[in-house]
């Protein structure tokens, strides 16, 4: 027996899907192409997959539902997307992500001057209609007309279109030539319409922004959550299901595709263009990223010696993985480094002219996964480390996106707490940037200690303001800071929190000290630290440094950079210099694995204290 679930979001978006009796509503979402945040990969441990139900439900909440959501909550019709199950037709309110988009958005907006030269052009030609006296085949003809010798890149598609193009508009048609020939011809002169998509693959969220190849001008950005989340918020738990079955690897491969698919279609409303007018993508992503839109089985990756199948750059035909552009354009996968440095890097470099740098220049780019590189007299190295996802919320008791109800910034002015929070509304978690900011103050504030321990409001915190020590209240393992609220809407930052903060601002902070060694160079020796990505444009640096994230150097060299990533992708779509550049990148690179290293270790553990200057 099958159901209907109609998914709703605040601001008036919905979504419908039917499905088999029993089935849960994260896979139903999944199926719907709607977002649900999904960190534990539907294992009922994380409590962030809340959807609501705007009907009440005959079933009673489940043990975990009872554990991770507050009575108020459950009584309001909450439920985990993950744990409830669609007995009969059911109505789903989801909470939306927009503001964590709209920041992304705001920061790939690229105002580089970049010399246009795609690899994709257009060509109109006005033909001789055939005659008893010239009997050329139709393709001959075409191939005649154009100057020069142009490859073709035959398809039956495009033969069989060929004839009712050359008689619509009495043999003027544009023939659009890529680098590997011939990709399409179309009726009249379609030259002015030349358009290609830049994508950056982020583990959280995905980037598409909208070029016209003629000018190089961006006309439209959009932003999505991956849809893979919902098979973990990691790397690590999405190789595993991947690895499974080569159904579960096409699943996700299909789960990309179809938010790429949906992005391309707001792109081109927006700009009022067909999606069949885009003849060229462009992708980034880490390596994991890569392999699993190719529909690559990135099994490999996860244990030593963590070997991608490929490195290089890779193009497939837009139509053989399903991407809904001309179906003869052409997808362009930008290079990976190694196998937990992927082409997102290659785009922070090609956006930054890192490679192109003298001075001492490191870039970190914090996000879900941590990437590191650094420039200096003519050499790039790079690292990764396993920061982990606490930056983006996951792991964070009550961490979320970048969304409404954030507290993205916390100060404490004279024993009282100021907060920022996003939408300006009630506040109900913590994101990234705030959570750094939570742990700055307090330590500044001798809430922590160095070592991350929360003080005991009656015995090492008894010299606490009242007003700070009222905040403090023991938990189940140790003791939690009352940032907001009260009762069942209070938002705490717990001891844990701080400890999976501590781990990954640790494993970020001891990669540069790594690669730093490696160059023979000291903190002292950097001349900028650039930060890229939406987190590390968002986050305060002086917060950043007070906790041990970022080295003790002078807040003027540390400089956010926005979605270097996304830009990178956007430079190697319209022009053929800069994607040369991105194509040379991983071999002018020297990798750094961490791993096995000792050093490495020991600069972990030392860089846990939140007292690094």
């Amino acid at each position: 027996m099958n159901v209907k679930i109609n998914f709703h979001t605040a601001t008036g978006g919905s979504a419908a899907v039917t499905v088999e009796k029993g089935t849960n509503l994260l896979e139903a979402a999944a199926l719907a192409g709607v977002a649900v945040e999904g960190n534990c990969g539907g294992k009922g441990t994380c409590g962030k997959c809340k959807v609501r139900l705007l009907q009440k439900s005959p079933a009673t909440p489940t043990g975990v539902e009872r554990k991770l959501l507050s009575e108020e909550e459950l009584a309001g019709g909450w439920a985990l997307a993950c744990q409830r199950v669609a007995e009969t037709d059911m109505d789903v309110e989801v909470p939306e992500q927009s503001d964590a988009f709209r920041r992304k958005i705001l920061l790939s907006e690229d105002d580089r001057e970049i010399a246009v030269e795609p690899a994709v052009s257009k060509i109109e030609l006005t033909l001789a209609p055939p005659t008893v006296e010239d009997q050329t085949p139709d393709l001959e003809r075409l191939l005649g007309g154009l100057p020069g010798e142009h490859r073709i890149a035959l398809s039956r598609r495009l033969l069989s279109e060929l004839p009712q193009i050359l008689r619509h508009e009495k043999f003027t048609v544009t023939a659009v030539l890529a680098e590997k020939g011939l990709i399409a011809v179309e009726p009249g002169r379609t030259g002015s319409r030349l358009y290609g998509v830049a994508f950056d693959i982020g583990t959280t969220t995905i980037m598409g922004s909208l070029h016209d190849l003629n000018s190089g001008k961006t006309l439209s950005l959009r932003a999505a959550t991956n849809p893979q989340n919902i098979y973990g918020a990691d790397v690590i738990s999405r190789i595993t299901y991947a690895a499974e079955s080569p159904e579960s690897l096409a699943r996700m491969q299909g789960k990309v595709v179809e938010a790429l698919n949906e992005i391309i279609r707001g792109l081109a409303a927006e700009a009022g263009i067909e999606k069949e007018q885009i003849y060229e993508a462009t992708a980034v992503g880490n390596t994991t990223m890569s392999h699993l839109f190719l529909g690559i089985n990135p099994a490999y990756l996860a244990p030593a010696p963590f070997i991608p199948a490929y490195r290089r750059p890779v193009r497939v035909e837009a139509a053989e993985i399903g991407l809904s552009i001309n179906p003869g354009g052409e997808v362009v996968v930008l290079p990976n480094i190694a196998g937990y440095v992927g082409s997102d890097t290659v785009g922070v470099i090609l956006a930054t002219a890192l490679d192109q740098r003298r001075r001492c220049c490191a870039v970190i780019d914090i996000g879900t996964n941590g990437e590191l590189a650094l420039a200096t007299g003519g050499r790039i190295l790079t690292c990764s480390t396993a920061a982990g996802p606490a930056f983006e919320g996951a792991q964070i008791k009550q961490g979320m996106r970048a969304a409404d109800g954030a507290i993205e910034a916390v100060r404490i002015v004279n024993g009282e707490i100021q907060l920022e929070v996003i939408g300006n509304s009630v506040p109900r978690g913590i994101c990234g940037s705030g959570l750094i900011d939570a742990a700055a103050a307090l330590l500044k504030a001798g809430v922590i200690e160095p070592s991350g321990r929360m003080l005991d409001p009656e015995t090492t915190g008894a010299h606490l303001p009242p007003s700070l020590r009222s905040r403090l209240r023991r938990g189940k393992g140790g003791f939690g800071f009352i940032l907001a609220g009260e009762g069942e809407k209070e938002v705490v930052l717990t001891q844990s929190d701080l400890r999976e903060l501590q781990l990954a601002k640790g494993a970020l902070y001891a990669g540069l000290q790594i690669l730093l060694q490696e160059a023979g160079l000291t903190r002292d020796d950097l001349d900028e630290v650039l930060l890229a990505g939406a987190f590390g444009s968002y986050i305060r640096k002086e917060s950043a440094r007070e906790i041990g994230l970022l080295p003790g150097i002078p807040l003027e060299k540390i400089t956010p950079v926005g979605n270097a990533a996304g830009r990178g992708a956007r430079a190697a779509l319209i022009s053929r210099t800069e994607r040369a550049r991105a194509f040379a990148l991983p071999e002018q690179i020297e990798h750094v694995e961490l791993s096995a290293r000792l050093d490495f270790q020991k600069a972990f553990i030392d860089a846990l204290s939140f007292e690094i200057k």
